[in-house]
């Protein structure tokens, strides 16, 4: 049997929505590809690739069929090669986290997060891992439209510090206990 892990990256597709706080995900994914040097195909409703590190083929995903139905497309590529739930690890958006905090948690509800409630209808259940990237909150900017803003100046060294982290977390992800790797990236700044 091929060990496979799927890192899911969420987001919503189109230029108007490039480097906002809600895709996050997708910056994370966009990261990967380049660091593995990935030209992703249309697959799967979703830009689609797949490297092997360590031994171990891991799928990249970054769903296009915006963020409220993101699940549709985890669900294909699960279904497709059989991915075990505690393989898939989901990169998006937090705002109740610091702009730049990662928080990793091996399960859990929602949240409030329209992805993760997609994802957690399509796959009946939500024991899968999540990497949550911190864009904090205004309480004076409606959130749709906070969600949907781009980061500010001051963000982008907290920001390009949490995108290197979280790259760096799911290059460990095949490798390392997701115990060691909370203890790792849920601490460290």
């Amino acid at each position: 049997m091929i060990l496979m892990k799927l890192i899911v990256g969420l987001g919503n597709p189109g230029k108007q929505y490039e480097k906002t706080r809600h895709n996050v995900g997708f910056m994370v994914l966009d990261a990967l590809f380049k660091a593995f040097n990935l030209k992703p195909q249309t697959k799967f409703k979703g830009e689609f690739a797949q490297v092997i590190l360590k031994g171990e083929t891991i799928l990249l995903l970054k769903p296009q069929t915006f963020m409220n139905l993101s699940g549709e497309s985890v669900h294909l590529v699960k279904d497709f090669y059989k991915i075990e739930d505690q393989d898939i690890l989901v990169i998006y958006d937090d705002l109740d986290l610091p702009v730049g905090k990662l928080r990793l948690r091996e399960k859990g509800s929602s949240g409030g997060h329209n992805g993760i409630k997609s994802i957690i209808h399509h796959l009946h259940h939500q024991d899968f891992k999540r990497l949550r990237i911190g864009i904090d909150k205004d309480n004076f900017i409606p959130t749709a439209d906070y969600v949907l803003g781009k980061f500010t100046k001051a963000d982008k060294g907290p920001l390009e510090n949490a995108l290197q982290r979280a790259v760096n977390a799911c290059i460990e992800f095949p490798t390392m206990s997701f115990v060691d790797l909370m203890t790792r990236y849920n601490t460290a700044e």
